[in-house]
């Protein structure tokens, strides 16, 4: 496989220093590594690992290297390795007094990805990457073995601590080693879990089958090994069979194959996926693209279900079954546990975390590429299409007759909760694409009413703060008015109670103000879904709107800005209109006029959404965080905030 995608490298420009461009200085990285890896937070952290490990990744897939080694060290160093080209040492062509290496990790948006020449595809964009790494370690050394000769230079929070060094000959060695420590002064007492960083290699070697991935650990830590290699020549199939082992699975053997967009659509990269049906667990999907996780799925996962959508209602259509054509997306993803994998010259994400693909073309290419072997593979394993195309018409005919009761259901609900300062309802009839934004007290609800979708968005206000549940009596809950309303107007019950069918509203979005008190109610209805209606966080209904701080104006230029940051870059470099910038800063969503909420927060042609959502790798650890915060132990509280009060910047109070 490693061929794939390197057969094409042989008329590519040579890679040396001038492949790598910069862009921008590097800004802000420590002051807020937010806007870079997400955060402080332990996902933020392990992200830090995972940028190095994606720019050896890039190497692998070019067929430059066949093997990566992650190594985690007793003393909280990491270390990544490859046996690809080496990053370059010569001197950059832009700055001759810097070496290409340094400008790598000492400049933000310097890299050799961006013009193509020298990879493909790429997941990590060595620099971008690289620098933000370097920026908020205390300790980061690199060794590159290049041209037999092996380099060597240390950096300390960003800044170079001496020159690139060459150490010594290197006459069997090639490759790049990156060593790095988390700085204490950004992520505090957080440290490197081996687990996590285990399940990371492993997933990696998963996504490309022409790497080995070799992984050491000098902890001690319960289950994790201290060594393993990772190569499986079967690709996401084989990762689809183990997750799955154990359970009933529709099909004997997962759907699942390999296409070369080169060779259907004359464009580099490729798609690999690998796809079955149980009736033993909920459904999932899991996506990459460049071998990057995708969490918040993309154009590549619309594709991909595209495919199959079409595909099982061509082949009902075929055998005859006309239910087949009552089938969605919701039906397949019930039971249909999927992975897939997109390799792409030049992605586009959402966000520097790379949580969505929004690469247009990668619709269109995985769709197609997909469905061809679908149809085929239809048509050879008569057996389980039966079986799978019965149980999709089964959930189909159960949605449908949920969907009945809801309609009922639903004029109900409306009547009894249409009372001052309760639910505004929606007039769609059905759950798709419908909203409920629920918002902190009447001002802000009248805001709303006058920028929402009257067809698919309804508003639920909250009097006050809702009752903290973690550790309530059952009894309280249940006499709790404003618990009452919410789970009224959302249709299901609490606890053993909620059923995820029941759900009236596609989306359920915490819109609330962007000060102390909006986040603090915002975590008081996270812990109440998280403990109550964990399901609907899994099936991904929750999301955290994200109301701006500031709007700018300048004649008729204007902007929205969500923190000091953003505000100060905009009112230091203008925004192109004319005369003084009028500054106005949003204390609430009442505030704000129906015009600047629909553009800013609720319409979804113009908004961000955050999803909410519960970390897979490490799920014990999210149960425990919401106990420190939210439960009856003060002493607990009182101990993360110690712990974590050095990353407070500011407070809106």
């Amino acid at each position: 496989m490693s061929d794939l995608l390197s057969g094409a490298q042989s008329n590519a420009k040579e890679y040396d220093a001038s492949s790598i461009q910069v862009l921008e200085d590097m800004e802000h990285v420590r002051l807020r590594p937010g806007m870079y890896i997400g955060g402080k937070d332990d996902r933020a952290l392990h992200h830090m690992v995972a940028e190095i490990i994606d720019n050896s990744m890039d190497e692998a897939v070019a067929g430059h290297a066949t093997w990566i080694e992650l190594e985690l060290h007793e003393n909280g160093h990491v270390t990544v390795r490859d046996n690809g080209r080496g990053i370059p040492t010569d001197p950059h062509p832009k700055d001759p007094s810097k070496s290409a290496l340094e400008i790598i990790f000492c400049t933000l948006n310097a890299g050799g990805k961006f013009s193509g020449d020298s990879y493909e595809t790429s997941g990590g964009l060595h620099g971008v990457g690289s620098s933000v790494v370097n920026a908020l370690s205390d300790h980061l050394r690199v060794e590159v073995a290049r041209n037999r000769e092996l380099f060597a230079m240390e950096f300390s929070r960003g800044i170079p601590q001496g020159k690139l060094e060459k150490i010594g000959a290197a006459p069997n060695r090639r490759g790049t080693a990156v060593t790095f420590h988390p700085d204490a002064e950004i992520f505090g007492p957080l440290k490197l879990k081996p687990a996590r960083l285990f399940a990371m290699a492993r997933s990696k070697a998963y996504l490309f089958s022409g790497v080995e991935i070799r992984w050491k650990c000098g902890q001690q830590d319960g289950d994790t090994p201290q060594e393993a290699t990772f190569h499986f020549p079967g690709g996401l199939s084989d990762y689809l069979n183990e997750t799955l082992k154990g359970s009933t699975t529709y099909a004997e053997h997962p759907f699942g194959g390999t296409v070369d967009f080169r060779e259907k659509f004359n464009a580099p990269g490729k798609v690999e996926w690998a796809i079955n049906w149980t009736p033993s667990r909920d459904g999932f999907i899991q996506s990459y693209c460049n071998t990057i996780p995708t969490p918040e799925g993309g154009t590549h996962e619309a594709g991909f279900w595209s495919a199959i959508l079409k595909g099982v209602k061509a082949y009902g259509e075929l055998v005859g079954n006309k239910k087949a054509g009552t089938i969605t997306r919701d039906d397949l993803i019930t039971g249909g546990c999927a992975l897939v994998s997109c390799f792409i010259r030049e992605p586009e994400f959402v966000g520097q975390t790379k949580d969505r693909l929004a690469t247009v073309d990668a619709q269109r290419m995985v769709e197609n590429a997909v469905r061809d072997h679908f149809d085929n593979w239809l048509a050879a394993d008569t057996k389980s299409a039966g079986a799978i195309l019965d149980f999709l018409v089964l959930r189909a005919e159960e949605r449908l007759r949920r969907r009945q009761e809801k309609e009922t259901a639903r004029k109900t609900a409306t009547k009894k909760l249409r009372l001052p300062g309760k639910l505004t309802d929606c007039t769609s009839k059905t759950r798709e694409g419908t909203e409920l934004f629920i918002v902190e007290g009447d001002s802000a609800g009248g805001s709303g009413k006058g920028a929402r979708n009257r067809n698919t968005q309804a508003l639920l206000p909250l009097k006050g703060k809702i009752l903290n549940v973690l550790g309530a009596a059952s009894s309280k809950l249940n006499t709790n008015a404003e618990i009452n309303d919410l789970c009224e107007a959302l249709g299901v019950g609490m606890g053993t109670k909620f059923n995820l069918d029941d759900l009236r509203y596609d989306k359920i979005i915490i819109m609330t103000d962007a000060d102390v008190d909006g986040a603090h109610i915002a975590a008081l209805l996270m812990t109440f879904f998280y403990t109550q209606m964990r399901p609907m966080i899994d099936a991904g209904h929750l999301y955290l709107a994200c109301p701006p701080l500031y709007r700018l104006t300048q004649g008729a230029k204007r902007v929205y800005v969500a923190d000091d940051a953003e505000k100060d870059m905009w009112l230091e470099k203008g925004l192109g209109g004319k005369g003084k910038i009028d500054l106005q800063r949003f204390k609430g969503l009442g505030e704000m006029d129906a015009k600047d909420l629909k553009e800013t927060t609720m319409d979804p042609t113009t908004r961000k959404l955050i999803r909410v959502t519960v970390d897979e790798d490490m799920p014990g650890e999210t149960g425990d965080l919401v106990e420190r915060l939210m439960g009856k132990k003060p002493e607990l509280r009182y101990q993360y905030i110690q712990e974590n009060a050095q990353f407070v910047e500011e407070l809106d109070v």
